[in-house]
């Protein structure tokens, strides 16, 4: 019903008031203070007094996932593979094993099928502390995907089946003619030492003070970064990539078992074997295991 004596104006401008100022149903109509109306100002829904500080709430740490290595000393280093460049800092107590976790994390080579090398072949078990890794280190990374590994294996695998089936029909190495014309010129006088009985990782320096097939001099350089190894002489150096060298044999000099007579087949027959002899024998694993890797299971 209308107000007595007011106009129909009157009383639509005094109900939409109402409405405007009533937050739910049921609810009064309040005055807004100053700067917190419906224009201009805050919301009001969830303000607060006049003067009262709104300290911020905290944001939530960032992890990368290295939480673990927060509390260890770390390590920066640079990982190559494939031609690319990574930036890795690990803790210098975390083993060759949890870094090949974080090169797959990187490249997605499975841990098994990667070759890393710091100064050889990086063992698995021991910390990057205990090999001396130090800060800014090259760590060199070779590894191919599965079907390449199927394509490269296939031949290799034949080739090594065809060589130990040869050397059970024959005598040993050391004794067979071609062998002995070189041996029996004796030990060179500049031969690296050698240890028995130990396996030892490759050292920073050239392999030298060894004889090839003609009698010469020669040295074996593995040059990691470049996947390569290099067969110097006194007339040339051979650059050969590491992927090329089908097998690697080798056998104890009878007489000088800390010694070793080695070859590096070049090509699919036994005639492309490259003979190095007097090779130190703590040395012979990582020589196969660089050249090969250790994910060539033969």
């Amino acid at each position: 019903s209308a107000f007595p004596g007011a106009p129909c104006g009157r009383l639509y401008t005094i109900i939409m008031a109402a409405a405007e100022g009533a937050e739910e149903p049921g609810m009064e109509a309040r005055e807004l203070p100053p700067g917190r109306g419906r224009e201009g100002g805050s919301p009001v829904a969830g303000s607060s007094p006049e003067g009262e500080e709104h300290p911020e709430l905290p944001q939530a740490a960032v992890s990368n996932g290295g939480d673990t290595e927060g509390t260890q000393e770390l390590v920066e280093l640079k990982v190559i593979w494939n031609k690319n460049k990574y930036e890795v800092t690990c803790g210098l107590d975390s083993t060759g094993a949890e870094l090949k976790q974080r090169i797959h994390s990187l490249t997605g080579l499975p841990p098994a099928m990667q070759k890393v090398m710091f100064k050889g072949l990086l063992p698995e078990e021991k910390t990057l502390r205990e090999i001396k890794v130090t800060n800014g280190a090259k760590i060199m990374v070779v590894g191919s995907t599965i079907n390449d590994v199927l394509a490269v294996n296939t031949p290799k695998e034949a080739a090594q089946q065809e060589v130990k089936a040869e050397e059970n029909k024959k005598e040993p190495l050391c004794r067979q003619k071609q062998h002995r014309k070189v041996l029996d010129k004796g030990k060179p006088d500049d031969v690296m030492p050698s240890v028995k009985g130990v396996q030892e990782r490759l050292p920073t320096v050239p392999l030298s003070g060894m004889y090839n097939k003609s009698g010469g001099k020669v040295r074996l350089t593995f040059k990691l970064e470049q996947d390569q190894l290099w067969i110097g002489t006194k007339e040339r150096t051979e650059k050969l990539p590491m992927g090329s060298i089908k097998n690697v044999v080798s056998e104890p000099i009878e007489g000088h078992e800390d010694y070793h007579m080695m070859a590096f087949q070049l090509g699919p027959t036994e005639a492309s074997y490259y003979w190095v002899y007097w090779v130190p024998t703590q040395y012979v694993d990582a020589i196969k295991d660089t050249v090969l890797g250790k994910w060539q299971y033969f």
